[in-house]
């Protein structure tokens, strides 16, 4: 009878782990995929989206349902941002202190070359050095800009300072322009303290968890909100320091117009002869 009751005991065990549901990893997203589908937007974006991107998998349920903080060396962060940035698809206002990041760089970089988002970017003189900024620099969209509708303007650029928006300066009173934010799409927003850098985000070298070889993460925090009233106060804020750093580079985007052509000052010298 012992036995017996023994015996059932030890299946009873087995039928209850047999019947435990198992825990599968978030398939990795192709946000290669994701940037070339138009139906891939933040029209519907909800905090919840990025709930796959945390430690836990999930939110607790008292969480903000418009305001939600990351952190770097425990979340995805990386991922958050690539998953945000890969759905732009009206706008983007960036101003990013640490810009080193090739997979963000080349986000921005596809942004930037379709003329149906209109994008503003600003980043510090301090650093401006770097290898991704001058990528930048050195596209076909600042080079022409306009007919990117992107916004590009740089010390080096000042010959068309009318068509010029994309910019590298400083505060307004000179300082590091140490923003590291964004707003996209007019809907959501995201600020912290990270940078954009392999270790600034703390990216992931083990798929779905932080720690591995090699794995680097400073102490930083990201968050991102979608409060209609700290989107709107903070696209204003990220539009006047872009204004301020375009105004050092020799005037605010548009308050120069470009040099006449050779034909049109010799004709204005003959007039006033």
């Amino acid at each position: 009878m012992a036995a017996k009751k023994k015996a059932a005991k030890k299946t009873t065990k087995k039928t209850a782990k047999a019947a435990a549901p198992k825990k599968t990893a978030t398939p990795k997203t192709d946000f290669n995929k994701v940037l070339a589908d138009p139906t891939k937007s933040l029209q519907t974006f909800d905090l919840l989206d990025l709930q796959q991107y945390t430690q836990e998998q999930t939110y607790a349920t008292t969480a903000s349902k418009d305001f939600h903080l990351f952190y770097v060396g425990r979340d995805d962060v990386h991922d958050i941002l690539k998953h945000i940035l890969s759905r732009v698809s009206v706008s983007l206002y960036l101003n990013m202190f640490g810009y080193d990041d090739d997979e963000l760089n080349d986000i921005i970089m596809t942004i930037a070359h379709d003329p149906t988002i209109t994008m503003l970017i600003t980043l510090d003189k301090s650093q401006s050095g770097g290898t991704h900024e001058k990528q930048l620099l050195s596209s076909d969209v600042a080079k022409n800009p306009s007919l990117f509708n992107t916004s590009i303007t740089t010390g080096e650029q000042m010959d068309n300072l009318a068509a010029q928006r994309f910019v590298i300066g400083q505060s307004a009173t000179h300082q590091i322009s140490h923003t590291k934010g964004f707003v996209a799409d007019g809907k959501v927003g995201a600020e912290g303290s990270t940078n954009w850098s392999s270790s600034g985000e703390g990216t992931f070298v083990v798929a779905g968890k932080a720690g591995g070889p090699n794995y680097k993460a400073q102490n930083n925090t990201q968050s991102v909100f979608t409060d209609p009233d700290a989107v709107s106060r903070f696209s204003s804020e990220l539009v006047r320091e872009h204004m301020a750093a375009a105004a050092q580079a020799g005037g605010a985007p548009g308050s120069a117009q470009p040099a006449p052509p050779a034909a049109a000052k010799k004709k204005a010298a003959k007039a006033t002869a």
